[in-house]
Order: C-alpha cells, then structure tokens, then sequence
C-alpha cells in the first residue's frame, strides 16, 4: 500500500515526471548518474531551491556519448547528498565519474513532486533553452493530451479497416514501434552535436540519430518514404553531413558516434529508395559523391570485394552475407546514377551488383562462403555460422532483390525456384 506511484510523459527533448508519495512519507529522489553504462565524465549542481543541472558522458555502444540535463521540481530542495555523504551547496558544481545523489524534499501537505527535466546532447543551456521552450508553463495533463494528439495524428497517416479490434491493436502497436527511432537530435534552436562531437548548427532541416541502417534499410525507411516525406528528407539530410564531419555515411550511428555495427553500406539504399520516389529537398550531387566514397572505402572488407568479385571466407567473417548486401547497395548506386546521367558510373555499379553470381553455387542451388577460389567445406544450408549474418545459406540464398529474374534463371526456372521457395516454407521453423 505504501508504493509510490509515478507518471511519465514526454516532449521531444523534454520529459514530465509525477511522483505521488504515499501520505505523511518523506520525499526523496534518487540522481544516479552512475547507473547503466561506464562514465566517462559527469557534474551536479543546485541552481536554486527548485533547479539542478548537470551532464554525463559515457561510453558503451556509443564511444562517447553527451546527455545534458536541468530539472526542475515543483517543492524546494531541503538537501542534496552524495553517496560519499558530501552536501552539494547551491552554486556549487561536483564534477567526478561517481555521482550517486539523494535529493530530500521540504515537507508540506502535498504529496505530489512534479519534475520537468529538459535534456541536450549539446549543453546544460540547449537544455534550459528545450524546457523553457516545450514545457515549461505546461501542465502534466496538457503535455499529455498533446503527446497523445501527436501519436494519433502520426499513427492515423495509415487507416486500417479490420472488425477485429485485436488485429487493429497489433498493427497499431507495430507502427508505433517503427517510429521509435530515428530520434530528433538537435536543440530547438537548432544546435547539434555531430559525427565528428563538434557543435554544429542545422538551419533547414532536423538532425537525426539512432541509425541502425542493417535493421531499417528493408521495410522501415521505405515506409517512412510514404507516410513521412520530411523526415526522410531530413534524415538524408542528416547522413549527407554526417559524411562531411565523420568522412563517410553512416553505418549503425548512435549519438553522434559511428558504431559500425552490422554489415553493408546501406545509407546508399535509404537515399536512392528516397531520390527515385521524388525525395530530393537536399545536395543530390553531395549524397551521390558520399555513396560512392562508401561503395570505394578499403575498411569493411570491400577493398576485397573488388578485387575478388566477393568477399572471400578466409579474409572476413559474414563474408556470402556481405558479398550479398554490397551487391544490392551497388545497384542502389547504379540506379541513382541513371537518373543523373552518370552512364559510366552505371556501367560500374550494374557489373558489381551481380557479384551475387560470384556466391551462388549453380550444382547446389545455395549461396556458399568461398575460400582460397573454391567452396569452402563442409556445407550445410541449415547452419547458422559465421559466414552469414543472424541468417543461415538457406535464408541468404534468395537475397538478390536487385536481380529476381536473374536469381530465378540461376535456380533452373520458374518451376524450380518455386519448388525451392516451397522446400523452404515446407521445412521444421527452426531452419
């Protein structure tokens, strides 16, 4: 019965806590800017009887990530006290790596604390600058009639009609996770921190973190490109000057960091799927020169890849899953290419997209990891190793959306590679 109950809300750079303290019960909070990842760096300070501020890097996905904050509560602060016992006075900033803070409240009636917190990746500023501008005169319940009217109108740009109130709750659900992420990472007065964890300044568009491009290339951003036409502008416009600060387009981007998770180059997807649907508010010659600096880099095994026609077992791992991927991100290139009437860089792009043939073995039927220029064995197309990516031959083996007429023709035919789709639908789940 003596639990305390919470209520949370949010803005795009601001969040609204409420916290109902059984009666009579102190009220305290806990700080710990310790907690989840290792810290590189860290500062608390009381401005006055109602407001903190402070920041935290930290390093685990992310090398060098910057959260900024300022809280502002609804009671007035009695103390604050560090796990170390210190007192942090008004005025006073603590900086250590090892900040773990008790803020005990004055007692009164009300057994309510409101906590309006605004946060930046830029400064302690930014984040005054985001909650005065997003929240600060709001109420709870106002912030959360406006954030329920900002999912409703997000989610209603797609209109289902089912009778069943139980498909409409999945498919809703499922839309509303695809648009957790990209996140707005700019400060309302446009201030940013980039690729290369500089400030910078975005004029015309929003910049965008959270980059996962192996997991979104296929089905989220195309989706983006019907439902939100700005936002995908703005995330092209994002990866252009990502690739001016940090030298290439992004890979797996988190916080301004380049994590290079996963596999491919797939930002060049994401814009040539955007450019051939009529998405082009952005320097298309910029975005085109940074696809093919990705396409024609030496790291991610690629220098291999030209050289061979593939990447060869013995030189990387997930090797037939990136021979794959980078022949489907060449014909993006080529695609693009057409249009500006780049003929030779089109000619270049079309031959490297069918360096899938380079995998496929033609007596076996499965896309195989080679090695020293034969196939390496054993094989077996149910095994889960490391030459493919969270995927084993038989689901890599139909990965050429670039060329099905031709992937078909390489399976014998229409009949043939309907029987092996079959072969494989017909098969125990767990293959």
């Amino acid at each position: 019965a003596n639990q305390v109950k919470v209520a949370l809300t949010a803005t795009s750079r601001a969040g609204y806590h409420r916290y109902q303290f059984p009666n009579q019960s102190t009220v305290n909070l806990v700080l710990n800017l310790k907690h989840r990842d290792q810290v590189i760096a860290s500062s608390l300070k009381q401005i006055n009887a109602y407001e903190i501020e402070g920041m935290r890097r930290s390093k685990a996905w992310a090398n060098d990530q910057h959260v900024y904050f300022v809280m502002r509560f609804s009671k007035p602060i009695q103390s604050i006290q560090l796990a170390n016992q210190q007192v942090v006075k008004i005025g006073e900033s603590i900086q250590s790596k090892d900040i773990i803070s008790l803020i005990h409240f004055q007692q009164d009636q009300n057994s309510t604390l409101e906590v309006k917190v605004g946060i930046s990746a830029v400064s302690e500023a930014g984040a005054r600058l985001n909650l005065a501008t997003e929240i600060a005169n709001l109420s709870f319940e106002k912030v959360l009639s406006n954030v329920n009217a900002n999912w409703n109108r997000e989610l209603s740009k797609i209109t289902i009609k089912d009778p069943h109130i139980q498909l409409q709750n999945i498919f809703y659900t499922a839309l509303y996770h695809a648009m957790l992420s990209p996140n707005v990472y700019n400060d309302v007065d446009g201030q940013y921190r980039g690729r290369d964890l500089q400030i910078h300044q975005s004029k015309e568009f929003n910049n965008y973190s959270v980059f996962s491009l192996w997991d979104t290339y296929r089905a989220a951003h195309p989706l983006f490109t019907l439902i939100d036409q700005k936002r995908s502008n703005d995330f092209i416009q994002t990866f252009i000057h990502q690739a001016e600060q940090g030298g290439l387009l992004p890979v797996w981007e988190l916080s301004g960091n380049e994590t290079n998770c996963m596999i491919g180059y797939h930002s060049v997807s994401v814009i040539a799927d955007a450019f051939l649907k009529g998405i082009r508010q952005y320097d298309v010659e910029k975005a085109f020169k940074a696809m093919k600096k990705s396409a024609n880099q030496n790291e991610l095994s690629l220098n291999a890849y030209r050289k061979f026609g593939f990447v060869p077992a013995d030189i990387a791992s997930e090797s037939v899953s990136k021979t794959l991927e980078y022949a489907y991100d060449d014909w993006c290139i080529a695609q693009m290419a057409e249009i500006l009437n780049k003929k030779e860089d089109y000619n270049y792009f079309m031959k490297r997209s069918q360096s899938w043939k380079n995998v496929f073995d033609w007596n076996a039927g499965f896309m195989r990891p080679k090695k020293n220029g034969g196939w390496n064995k054993p094989f077996d197309p149910k095994e889960i190793n490391n030459n493919f990516t969270e995927g084993n031959s038989w689901q890599y083996s139909f990965f050429v959306p670039q060329d099905i007429p031709g992937m078909i023709e390489a399976y014998g035919g229409k009949a043939k590679f309907e029987a092996k789709l079959d072969e494989m639908f017909n098969s125990e789940s767990k293959t």
